[in-house]
């Protein structure tokens, strides 16, 4: 099987392909019209990509059977052209639960001990101390997640272990999760901290609207590293501006890379994440072997 690989991937996951029999086409900067020219020519039957987007162009161009995500969603591909010309999409959900979690609960800790401003302020020669204890604690606070998939499920396992009280919804019940789960309204009222945990779709894009974040607890800390848009974004800005929310920790927006200018970019009770949460070599492996034996499976 022609295997073309269009993201950035490990050299063993490449390698894990090639002892699978597979003939490895390896460019990690192909995009837009260069991906589509690159799926034509090659002849590939089998796409792998991380985050690049795959559109209907791409689809259309060549000989494509399989297109392969290396991680949890698969927004970034075009479902419904791949369906209408039978093409298989597969993703690896779950298998960078544990590092997307480790970041979630990082931003948590940070905010609440407000660890970002402390910083700037030392580098600037500000000693605090009392302003910085004021921290209120994590122990006995009550943590909401949206959303109860495998990384929703590792946050709870970490929040339980903080001494905190979690609480949850999701969209269907599953006898995996533990957790305690209620209505959204009640989960949003009750929740110090909330973490979103949703993969996006049609149906959970805008899932926090503004009706919904006004409904949320008044000084909560919101965490996101899931998908931007699962979040109304003016509304959120605005509650960051008021105060009602304390604090936000986002590793994912509507627009990536974050320009610079952007609101969320100068403001001074949030903390910013460059999309990273899933990125470190151990999940990076895991998604590879994931990859590797989905490419197998169909060859």
């Amino acid at each position: 099987m022609k295997v073309l690989v269009a993201d950035k991937f490990e050299k063993s996951g490449l390698d894990g392909l090639a002892k699978a029999g597979c003939e490895v086409l390896y460019d990690p900067d192909l995009k837009d019209d260069a991906l589509v020219e690159a799926i034509r020519a090659s002849g590939a039957v089998a796409l792998v990509v991380r985050s690049t987007k795959v559109t209907r162009p791409m689809l259309e161009a060549g000989r494509l059977s399989l297109v392969v995500r290396a991680g949890a969603g698969y927004n970034t591909i075009d479902v419904e052209t791949a369906s209408e010309r039978g093409i298989s999409v597969a993703n690896c959900p779950g298998k960078n639960a544990i590092a997307v979690a480790e970041l979630a609960f990082g931003l948590i800790l940070a905010l609440d001990r407000r660890i970002p401003e402390n910083t700037a302020d030392l580098k600037r020669g500000v000693w605090n101390k009392k302003e910085y204890s004021k921290a209120r604690g994590l122990y006995g606070r009550t943590l909401g997640l949206i959303g109860l998939g495998g990384i929703g499920r590792e946050v709870a396992r970490i929040g339980e272990g903080m001494g905190m009280n979690v609480i949850g919804w999701n969209r269907t019940k599953h006898p995996e999760i533990a957790v305690p789960l209620v209505d959204i309204d009640a989960l949003l009222a009750r929740s110090d901290v909330v973490s979103m945990n949703l993969t996006l779709g049609d149906e959970t894009r805008g899932f926090l609207s503004a009706e919904r974040i006004a409904r949320m607890k008044k000084g909560a800390i919101y965490i996101n590293t899931a998908r931007g848009a699962l979040a109304d974004e003016t509304a959120l800005i605005a509650a960051l501006q008021s105060g009602h929310i304390r604090h936000a920790g986002l590793d994912v927006f509507h627009n990536e890379p974050l320009s610079p200018d952007h609101v969320l970019a100068k403001l001074e009770n949030v903390t910013l994440s460059a999309h990273a949460a899933f990125r470190t070599p151990e999940a990076s492996e895991t998604l590879l072997r994931r990859a590797i034996d989905i490419v197998k499976a169909i060859s």
